[in-house]
């Protein structure tokens, strides 16, 4: 048995069964269904390595999912097979990316020797490219951290959902903002990015909806906003935390009615642009502060997609690395490896930095060493440098490690007596209250549509509500 799998999707039971059995004697490991919905769940959580479809499904036509297979995996093979067989349907498979087309009926042996074929022209693929399996979005990582947020973007890529992009400073937000544009039905329209922390707050109205002529003292003539310069294409609103409250209310209508005006102007616009917001604050808490508007919140946060810090994937680091290193000989710095030892040490590393922060790292190692191959010695002289040891054993951001390191205080602060009786209760109201009421807050109030997302039945989530004294506000939309 090879390690390859082959998906296959046909609403016909009979072919489903043939292929699954000629496929595996051929030594593959077959996975079938009969709609293209779960073909696409399988592609786009990372499984497969060749797609068998047929053309007519009961869901989905299947030449119309190549190209949406072809921009996440453009290194996945789709072979095509249709009863339909006219000119055109072979034509349309080709020119959406399919790498073969067999009209039914066809010859088994036949199509095992496509998948072979198939599979043969993938790995031949990456040996030309320097044995590089490159990510298709601009993210790098294999990590079970990243397979999440590959997930999540690969949903979000074809919709006009607003998403809020969560995560520490360097993990890569504006790349993930990026890769939801570059590869949804918007690219072909602009990308226009604006950092809140980076404009002064008196100008940053201006910025985002534009001005008319004699607006404020030095408006000499009409200038365009970033709404209008993303017109049909994405608005990327990075550290959304950092906006002015007088800003937030007047995206909150934007976002509300799709309409804006300019500063000094009465002509209502149309706003056609998708948003995405950034923001490695906690706007929760800014909420709690006064300094976030909690209707905007809810506005934004339609899907929440947070980046993980670099010390969550540790394990990305050696391709990570590979990859700057790369970037760094394209550039026109001299070429360099990093031996297993300086890897290992950079594992261990906390990188408060992130990604950048290691980018920044393989660059300067490129750039002011002679040798061909860094060693340990040097990485841990640049390491030393930036004033951080490598901790022997990094915290987690986990809930249950939260919980862990909250009890240990709580029986802390009692000393040698124990606390009252209770506490199992208590903790769980005190996880489930929190984790209730932001569900309600993500669903607008939406009872059925929280206890879907909880998993919970209708009636026992009314039950939590009232037992819990959670207040629900139900926003409108």
């Amino acid at each position: 048995m090879t390690d390859e799998v082959v998906l296959v999707a046909d609403d016909d039971a009979a072919i489903r069964t043939v292929l699954n059995q000629a496929l595996g004697r051929a030594g593959y490991d077959v996975r079938t269904t009969g709609n293209a919905a779960t073909l696409w769940k399988w592609v786009s959580d990372g499984e497969g390595n060749v797609v068998v479809t047929d053309v007519v499904m009961p869901d989905e036509n299947g030449l119309d999912l190549i190209p949406r297979i072809k921009k996440i995996r453009p290194e996945l093979q789709v072979i095509v097979m249709s009863a339909q067989n006219t000119l055109m349907t072979a034509v349309n498979a080709t020119q959406r990316g399919a790498f073969d087309y067999l009209p039914k009926p066809f010859d088994i042996n036949e199509l095992t020797s496509v998948v072979k074929r198939a599979l043969e022209s993938t790995i031949k693929a990456r040996a030309s490219a320097g044995g590089s399996d490159e990510e298709p979005l601009p993210l790098i990582g294999r990590s079970s951290a990243m397979q999440e947020v590959y997930r999540s973007l690969a949903r979000l890529m074809n919709t006009d959902l607003t998403v809020l992009i969560n995560g520490e400073s360097g993990t890569g937000k504006e790349l993930a903002a990026r890769a939801l544009h570059d590869y949804g039905k918007r690219k072909n329209y602009p990308f226009v990015a604006i950092n809140m922390a980076a404009i002064p707050r008196e100008l940053i109205e201006s910025e985002l909806f534009g001005h008319e002529k004699g607006a404020f003292t030095g408006a000499a003539s009409r200038a365009s906003g970033r709404f209008e310069q993303a017109e049909g294409g994405t608005l990327f609103l990075d550290e959304i935390g950092d906006m002015p409250p007088e800003a937030q209310t007047r995206l909150l209508r934007v976002l509300q009615d799709g309409e804006y005006t300019t500063v000094g102007g009465r002509q209502p616009i149309r706003a056609n642009a998708r948003i995405i917001a950034a923001t490695h604050r906690d706007l929760s808490q800014l909420i709690r502060q006064g300094l976030f508007r909690e209707d905007l919140y809810y506005r934004l946060n339609v899907v929440p997609v947070r980046m993980p810090p670099l010390r969550e994937r540790r394990e990305d680091i050696p391709e990570l690395t590979r990859h700057f290193l790369a970037q760094s000989a394209d550039e026109g710095l001299p070429w360099k490896t990093i031996d297993d030892l300086a890897i290992e040490r950079m594992k261990a590393y906390s990188w408060p930095g992130n990604v950048r922060e290691l980018e920044n790292l393989v660059r300067r190692l490129a750039a002011l060493y002679s040798q061909d191959s860094i060693g340990v010695e040097v990485v841990e002289a640049e390491l030393a440098g930036v004033g951080s040891a490598p901790p022997a054993e990094q915290p987690s951001n986990s809930i249950s490690e939260a919980v862990d390191r909250h009890l240990k205080d709580y029986f802390s602060a009692h000393g040698d007596s124990l606390p009252p009786a209770g506490l199992y209760d208590r903790v769980l109201k005190e996880v489930e209250r929190p984790l209730i009421s932001q569900c309600l807050g993500v669903t607008r109030g939406n009872q059925l549509r929280a206890a879907d997302l909880l998993g919970l039945n209708r009636n026992t989530l009314r039950k939590k509500i009232r037992e819990l004294g959670i207040t629900v506000s139900r926003t409108p939309k």
